[in-house]
């Protein structure tokens, strides 16, 4: 009985840094998780460049979720956040940006930005909760099918 309630309450949320081994992990949940998934070489390519940050949470061996950004001039832009279908809804999301918005301040970042789908309510939720606010869009940026285009919000928060 032990097992059974160790295999489904037991095993902890991992926050962690990530780094090129994680390349094909986050290739996988990326195309699970967006129109189009970023090949694993794209990944590798972006977890080896110096000024890239990237965390990651595991749950066991398996990839729960995923954020990285770029960092330029005392400013990072998040060009990615994923977490498995299955997992959604858990806090994991959230868990994730605020280890990574920590990490970023500690990188002396003064300021984030990021694009998400104005349609994505519970991403835009997420993101407002932890203090972005809007200040850009782009009409028509997400292709969607029989739909028309929706648009990307561009949001911002200062870390300073």
């Amino acid at each position: 009985m032990n097992s059974i309630l160790t295999r489904w309450f037991g095993r902890k949320l991992r926050l962690s840094e990530a780094g090129p081994r994680d390349a094909a992990a986050f290739a996988a949940l990326h195309a699970a998780a967006f129109r189009r998934g970023w090949s694993e070489e794209e990944f590798e390519r972006l977890l080896t460049e110096r000024n890239v940050v990237a965390h990651r949470a595991t749950r066991g061996r398996s990839l729960a979720g995923f954020i990285l950004s770029r960092i330029a001039g005392g400013e990072a832009e998040i060009l990615s956040v994923a977490v498995a279908r299955r997992r959604r809804g858990r806090g994991i999301g959230r868990s994730l940006l605020e280890l990574h918005l920590r990490r970023l301040a500690g990188l002396d970042v003064r300021t984030v930005f990021l694009e998400v789908d104005e349609d994505n309510v519970p991403a835009v939720r997420l993101y407002v909760r932890a203090g972005f606010h809007e200040v850009g869009r782009r009409e028509g940026y997400y292709a969607q099918a029989g739909r028309p285009a929706a648009s990307a919000l561009v949001l911002r928060r200062n870390l300073t």
